[in-house]
């Protein structure tokens, strides 16, 4: 189940905020320009549908939402639980950084831990299976995926390119929980 859990950013024991509720989680969210929303697909999906017919069975939401933010591309990213290089792709984002553009995800499958560092709070939203989140622009934030990760998610995009990682140099992400921290 979505969840989004709000800490003061120099406290990361006491949670100020911590609902399942999608429409507080949206409404929390909105407040700081963040975009959450729960999508139904059009057509069944199964670990069979390609890529292809994943997009499509999201097109209305997807065309929305190019429409709304001028994306120009849509794919399909996939990550199977027992990737040989799961500890690699992991670290790639557990660190708190910046992207010159939104960084637009929807979760066909599986989950995903976003942390948002936005003036002295830590929003954590975990997404899960119908679930989009656009992180906007230039907004500190890192990811988690977990330690056996398997999702599937749709992104959106104006430019590939701006979509590079760029480090904040802040340790902050160290301070909080990740995604299995219990596990």
């Amino acid at each position: 189940m979505s969840q989004l859990t709000i800490f003061a950013d120099c406290n990361a024991s006491n949670a100020l905020l911590n609902t399942q509720d999608a429409a507080q989680i949206a409404a929390e969210l909105n407040k700081v320009n963040v975009r959450f929303e729960q999508w139904q697909a059009s057509a069944v999906i199964n670990a069979d549908t390609s890529h292809e017919d994943i997009i499509a069975a999201y097109s209305k939401d997807i065309e929305r939402l190019k429409q709304q933010g001028g994306y120009q591309t849509v794919d399909v990213i996939s990550l199977a639980k027992g990737n040989l290089n799961a500890a690699e792709l992991r670290a790639k984002f557990l660190f708190e950084h910046t992207h010159s553009e939104d960084e637009v995800r929807f979760f066909v499958k599986g989950q995903g831990l976003f942390c948002l560092h936005i003036n002295d709070k830590v929003y954590q939203v975990l997404c899960q299976q119908g679930d989009l989140i656009s992180v906007p622009e230039l907004t500190p934030h890192w990811f988690d995926m977990g330690r056996d990760p398997e999702f599937t998610a749709i992104r959106l995009f104006n430019n590939t390119e701006g979509w590079v990682a760029q480090s904040t140099e802040s340790e902050i992400a160290k301070q909080f929980p990740l995604l299995d921290s219990s596990s």
